[in-house]
């Protein structure tokens, strides 16, 4: 899965149709429409419009680019975050840069580096970032597109800084294409990562495992609460059919026992023998029944030799 987090769009845009099926023809599976507010926010900025005729398989998030020169800016980031996928800062001078990576509510920090930059990247600072899931971005595309010979040399030289001063950790890689002629594509992006200073791997890992890293620590932020609390189950208990069969334990049943005659839920005992002596043979008799029968036998044996006797 390869993403290209920051591809420029306004509403009406003629060339966004055709970049966007370039990417997908390129291998991209999920790409982020970016819009820039300069100056003053709005009261309720809300993204532009997609584009028609989106490529089947390709995943397309909005951004907001907001260029910082002034921490006091910053009061309403969260406030609007919940509008955009993404938000990105571009911090014009050093104590925006420092105020972006240690307070700034924002999923990414991305730098103009076509320009020369009066001051150094420092790791302590940048590292800070990195640290609360914010991701350092560099863009391509400015030094690509007929920018001049200045901002190509701008932009080796300060994502060299850059990845030296990171130690190459948290570092995203994005086109920043107006066009479809500025998008390179994903193999591309990582030989050119490589010139930079970055490894192979590392490179990769800036439009694939970074990328996603940012889009699912951003969709954390924005559903649930503090990034740590989210609702996934309301908890409602499932609705029992009244034909469902009653639960069992252990192969008994589990609900209330018929009461029997005497008003109590104990079974009444069968009589000893009872069962045995309705289907099954006799029970053997005890020895105090086994005397009185031999007894009554002999009483009447006395009285039928009586009987014979008084009649001859």
């Amino acid at each position: 899965m390869f993403y290209d987090l920051n591809v420029p769009y306004t509403s009406g845009d003629p060339e966004a149709s055709a970049t966007l099926s370039f990417l997908a023809e390129l291998g991209y599976t999920t790409v982020a429409l970016s819009q820039t507010i300069a100056g003053k926010l709005p009261p309720n900025p809300t993204p532009s419009p997609l584009p028609s005729g989106i490529p089947k398989g390709l995943t397309v998030l909005t951004r907001l680019n907001l260029p910082l020169s002034d921490p006091a800016q910053n009061q309403r980031l969260t406030s609007i975050a919940q509008a955009y996928d993404l938000v990105a800062l571009r911090p014009t001078n050093e104590k925006a840069l420092l105020n972006a990576c240690t307070n700034a509510e924002c999923d990414i920090i991305s730098l103009d580096l076509s320009v020369r930059h009066p001051y150094h990247f420092k790791f302590k600072m940048l590292s800070a970032a990195i640290s609360r899931g914010i991701r350092l971005e560099i863009c391509y595309g400015p030094g690509i597109t007929g920018s001049g010979l200045e901002a190509r040399r701008n932009l080796v030289g300060n994502a060299m800084a850059l990845i030296r001063a990171t130690r190459g950790r948290g570092i995203i890689v994005s086109s920043e294409a107006k066009k479809a002629l500025g998008v390179r594509a994903p193999f591309d992006v990582i030989n050119l990562a490589c010139v930079w200073g970055l490894s192979q791997e590392l490179g990769k890992e800036a439009i694939c495992a970074e990328s996603r890293k940012v889009t699912a620590l951003a969709q954390l932020k924005r559903t649930s609460w503090r990034g740590i609390i989210d609702v996934v189950d309301g908890g409602q208990l499932p609705v029992r059919s009244s034909t469902a069969a009653a639960p069992t334990v252990k192969g008994k049943h589990a609900g209330p026992k018929p009461k029997t005659e005497n008003g109590d839920n104990l079974k009444r005992k069968a009589s000893p023998g009872f069962e045995q002596n309705a289907e099954g043979p006799e029970k053997s008799l005890s020895k105090r029944e086994m005397k009185r029968r031999a007894k009554k036998a002999r009483l009447e044996a006395a009285l039928g030799g009586s009987e014979l006797s008084s009649a001859t």
